[in-house]
């Protein structure tokens, strides 16, 4: 594989995101989520001691998957997938679509990765990768996808959850999780959108994306950081809501104590 130019994608990456409204928060948002998947992307990988080849196209992925969100923003005034389009799919379809000039080939001229590239970003989102790929695209899906999961945690403490779940504060204090999700957050699952039906339900379901990391490095990132941690304290106006969360961060806290204990 030919040696990734990180200037170069940066330079274009900022061309690209400079025909949006970068005043607006929700772009700000995106950006500076799209530079720090790309740093979470290349620790994982070394923590993998891939070979610096692969760290730079770790790295790259990360700087390229959310590219869908700019234009999903300015056509839908939403980042929310289902009242709008597949963010995954149409960053995808951005990078990849041209017939002949793909604007993939602004960011790196070589197209010896493409068809892994295009499918990392195009399933990062996904509920899970598909079941027929290589060992190798796999690994990168999931180097991804856990760098995206992490930063998403990151997201839930420094954005209002009020502004996040477009719910008022009285409802998202006073709601309760349901039955439903409770037991897939037990099952050690992550909680699918249908699932959820009450407020507090999306922030179980935040939380519950802890137990989809695949790579044990990105689940000591995620006890570093302590964004995790500070989710799991939310307090609850509810006393049954209060008691549920108790129960969940015990849970969460013997999960990541045995998944990050010393081989």
């Amino acid at each position: 594989m030919k040696t990734i130019d990180r200037e170069r994608v940066r330079k274009v990456f900022r061309e690209y995101v400079a025909q949006y409204d970068c005043t607006d928060e929700k772009i700000k948002l995106k950006i500076g989520h799209t530079y720090r998947v790309a740093e979470l992307c290349e620790r994982i990988a070394r923590a993998e001691k891939m070979v610096q080849e692969d760290v730079d196209l770790a790295w790259l992925l990360g700087m390229l998957h959310d590219v869908g969100r700019f234009e999903q923003l300015r056509r839908y005034h939403t980042f929310i997938d289902a009242d709008s389009i597949d963010h995954a799919a149409l960053g995808a379809d951005i990078l990849f679509g041209g017939e002949k000039d793909k604007i993939i080939r602004t960011y790196i001229d070589f197209a010896d990765e493409d068809h892994l590239i295009e499918l990392a970003i195009r399933v990062h989102s996904a509920y899970r990768i598909p079941a027929h790929v290589s060992e190798r695209e796999a690994m990168f899906c999931h180097i991804l996808r856990d760098a995206d999961k992490i930063d998403i945690l990151r997201v839930n403490i420094e954005t209002p959850l009020e502004e996040i779940y477009n719910t008022t504060t009285q409802e998202l204090k006073s709601s309760v999780i349901s039955d439903e999700v409770m037991q897939a957050f037990f099952e050690h699952h992550a909680i699918l959108r249908a699932l959820r039906h009450s407020t507090v339900d999306h922030l179980a379901g935040h939380i519950s994306l802890v137990y989809e990391l695949v790579f044990k490095e990105s689940l000591v990132i995620v006890k570093e950081q302590g964004y995790l941690r500070q989710l799991m304290n939310f307090t609850s106006e509810n006393p049954v809501t209060g008691e549920q969360f108790a129960r969940m961060r015990e849970e969460m806290e013997h999960f990541l104590e045995v998944s990050t204990s010393p081989d």
